[in-house]
């Protein structure tokens, strides 16, 4: 089983060393000549500038140069770029090589690519969890589970937090443990992670704390996006409808509360 695991864990560490590898596109000379310096910085606010103006491709080239050349920054937005095909067709594979590139970084909380290790722990995790069809990345939740907890005990991002949670509630890479799930989507919530106080909510409510289990699922549906609206109304309306006039009265007091002055 060690055999298998390492294996598999060599196998992703060289990956995520080829995660700047391939072949080079070279930023246009004439882009780089329009700079006072040539620093992979210069070079990033650059593509910055280029990709705020429209200026798509010669972004996608300053920013690959100064990836090339190590500038963290740079590394994070391309992979960003092809995970959501922006200026680039999307790629899930190449994004997850320059996300792997940033995730690998050893950065203390604090710093200023704190945020961007972050995100892209979160984003490694997620590809691991379900894999990319068509490449060599399997789905391998276990893993995930490792990244996730990184981004959520190291960087506290609120992300990580959910994802762990619901990994936990649900027994998914990792045994069920509901009491370890519910201090990972407590933390979540308190930052304001709409499916983390949906999620908390209703495991509260299941459990028999229903105001407080009403009240988190109301504060999660007046912040949720559209795209989260559909499964947190439905369960926000289902335990409103199992509940006691008091118990809504009381929970919708409460959530204009965490509405104020946040959730605690």
């Amino acid at each position: 089983m060690c055999k298998s695991e390492c294996l598999g864990r060599v196998v992703f560490g060289a990956l995520m060393m080829l995660a700047v590898a391939g072949p080079a596109a070279a930023l246009d000379d004439k882009i780089v000549v329009q700079q006072q310096e040539k620093s992979p910085w210069a070079v990033f606010k650059f593509g910055f500038s280029a990709y705020k103006s429209g200026k798509k491709e010669e972004a996608v080239e300053a920013y690959r140069y100064a990836a090339e050349n190590g500038q963290v920054g740079a590394r994070w937005k391309l992979a960003r770029m092809y995970a959501d095909g922006d200026g680039v067709a999307r790629n899930d594979y190449e994004a997850f090589r320059f996300f792997s590139a940033v995730a690998q970084l050893d950065v203390q909380p604090g710093s200023e690519d704190e945020t961007y290790v972050a995100d892209a722990l979160v984003a490694v995790a997620q590809y691991l969890k379900s894999g990319i069809p068509g490449s060599a990345i399997q789905a391998n939740p276990g893993l995930a589970q490792e990244y996730f907890m990184r981004a959520a005990a190291t960087y506290r991002h609120p992300g990580a937090q959910y994802e762990l949670g619901v990994m936990l509630l649900k027994g998914e890479g990792v045994a069920r443990n509901v009491t370890q799930a519910a201090r990972w989507l407590q933390l979540s919530s308190e930052k304001g992670h709409v499916g983390a106080q949906a999620t908390l909510g209703n495991l509260l409510f299941q459990s028999g704390q229903t105001v407080r289990g009403l009240a988190l699922m109301t504060t999660a549906l007046e912040h949720a996006a559209p795209k989260d609206m559909a499964w947190i109304r439905a369960m926000q309306e289902q335990a409103f409808a199992l509940s006691a006039e008091s118990d809504r009265r009381t929970a919708i007091a409460l959530a204009e509360d965490y509405l104020k002055n946040g959730v605690r």
